[in-house]
C-alpha cells in the first residue's frame, strides 16, 4: 500500500518516491534528508511481503503513478540507505527550470564510511538518474532488474547534475557481503550485470575520497551494525 505525504499548500510540484522494507527504520532520517527540497512523498511499505526481494519494477511504476496522480511535475527517486548533499535545495529550482533535461543524473557514492567514498575504478564513474519528469507520462520498461528510473519515462534526455547522492549501505563490510550474496541470488549468471557482482564485497585497492565541505549530507549517519537486507546465503 502506497502512502502520500503533501506537505505544500499547493498542488506539488515534486514529490519524492521510495520503498521501505528491511530499512524501515531509516526513513526518518531519509525524511529529514529530502523534505526540504520536496513537496511531500509517496512511500510503499513492502513489508507485508513473502518474499526475501519483492519486483522492482511494479514497485517502482506504482511509485511514480502515485505522484503524477498527485499531480506532480516531477519524482525524486530514493532510497531509505541514500542521502542526497544539502545543496540539493538550493540547485532544485534550476533543475526544474532546465530547458531540455526529462531526468537528471546525480554522482552515486558508494560510502566506505560516514565520510569517505570510494573513487578507483567504477567505483567513481557510478551515476544515476533520481530527479524524472512526469510530464510526458510513463510506461513499463522491458527487464525486471537493476532499471534505471529514467526508463519509466518515454525518450529521457539525461542532464548531469554535479550532485552527490551519498549510498550509506556500503560502510559495513558485512553489508557489502549480503548485498553482493543478495544479487548473486537474483542474478546467478550475470544476465542482467555481466560483470557480476561479487567485486560489491571486494575491498582490496580501495581509494577513498573524503567529502568535501560544504558538500555534506543530513542528518548525519549513526551506524546501527543492521544489515538493512534480508540475509542470503550465496548458492
Amino acid at each position: 500500500m502506497i502512502e502520500l505525504t503533501i506537505t505544500s499548500t499547493t498542488r506539488p510540484r515534486v514529490l519524492a518516491v521510495f520503498s521501505y522494507r528491511y530499512d524501515a527504520h531509516l526513513v526518518p532520517n531519509l525524511l529529514a534528508n529530502i523534505a526540504p527540497c520536496v513537496d511531500g512523498w509517496a512511500a510503499l511499505d513492502d513489508r507485508g511481503s513473502d518474499h526475501v526481494f519483492t519486483a522492482e519494477v511494479p514497485r517502482r511504476l506504482a511509485l511514480l503513478e502515485a505522484a503524477l496522480a498527485a499531480g506532480a511535475d516531477w519524482a525524486l527517486a530514493v532510497d531509505p540507505d541514500e542521502r542526497f548533499e544539502c545543496g540539493l535545495q538550493a540547485q532544485m529550482p534550476a533543475l526544474l527550470q532546465h530547458p531540455d533535461a526529462t531526468a537528471h543524473t546525480f554522482a552515486l557514492r558508494e560510502m566506505y564510511g560516514p565520510l569517505h567514498y570510494r573513487v578507483d575504478g567504477l567505483w567513481g564513474e557510478k551515476r544515476q538518474p533520481r530527479l524524472i519528469s512526469l510530464r510526458e507520462g510513463l510506461q513499463r520498461p522491458q527487464g525486471d532488474l537493476h532499471l534505471p528510473w529514467s526508463t519509466f519515462i518515454p525518450e529521457p534526455h539525461l542532464h548531469d547534475t554535479p550532485i552527490n547522492l551519498y549510498h550509506l549501505k556500503m560502510i559495513a563490510p558485512a553489508r557489502r557481503r549480503a548485498r553482493a550474496a543478495l544479487y548473486n541470488a537474483l542474478d546467478p549468471n550475470g544476465v542482467v550485470q555481466p560483470v557480476g557482482y561479487d567485486y560489491l564485497a571486494d575491498a582490496q585497492g580501495a581509494v577513498l575520497e573524503a567529502i568535501a565541505r560544504g558538500r555534506e549530507y543530513y542528518p548525519p549517519h549513526l551506524e546501527d551494525g543492521g544489515l538493512w537486507m534480508a540475509p542470503v546465503s550465496r548458492p
